[in-house]
């Protein structure tokens, strides 16, 4: 059972990773290049679309996160898992509190004002989606070599 908890926790953690990273260098710094009059049309799709491809994997990992504070594998640490919790909650509040509330203002029309915010801010979950990784992979890096020799 740890064993695919902590696979559930790495799996969502990497895909949301890599996706933020994605989100932050490629995708919305294009918002600013959609036409005025395609805009509404473009951010309805983006919001339609991107729940699909993120909201499951966000509930995985947040789920995985906190199950992981109370049946840690062996070796990962209470301090290694309430940072990831921490990072985590850093994630969700800047989710809902700065880029929600851009993401609202911008179903309205093209707005490059908000499209800039809705990138300087996104680096808040891009830095802490980034330090949940480097925090799974030190784990992995304490303990593969273990389990290698075997």
């Amino acid at each position: 059972m740890l064993k695919i908890l902590f696979l559930l926790q790495l799996v969502s953690t990497f895909y949301m990773v890599g996706l933020i990273w994605f989100v932050q260098v490629a995708h919305y710094p294009v918002f600013a290049l959609v036409g005025r009059n395609e805009f509404i049309t473009f951010q309805t799709a983006h919001q339609l679309r991107t729940t699909l491809v993120v909201g499951p994997m966000m509930l995985i990992e947040a789920f995985s996160t906190i199950a992981l504070v109370y049946w840690a594998p062996a070796g990962f640490t209470p301090l290694e898992a309430w940072s990831g919790v921490g990072l985590l909650f850093v994630v969700w509040f800047s989710t809902a509190l700065l880029q929600v509330p851009r993401h609202h203002k911008l179903i309205q029309g093209y707005d490059s004002h908000q499209i800039r915010l809705l990138v300087a801010t996104n680096w808040v979950r891009t830095l802490a989606w980034t330090g949940r990784g480097i925090l799974l992979a030190g784990y992995l890096l304490r303990v593969l070599p273990g389990q290698m020799a075997g």
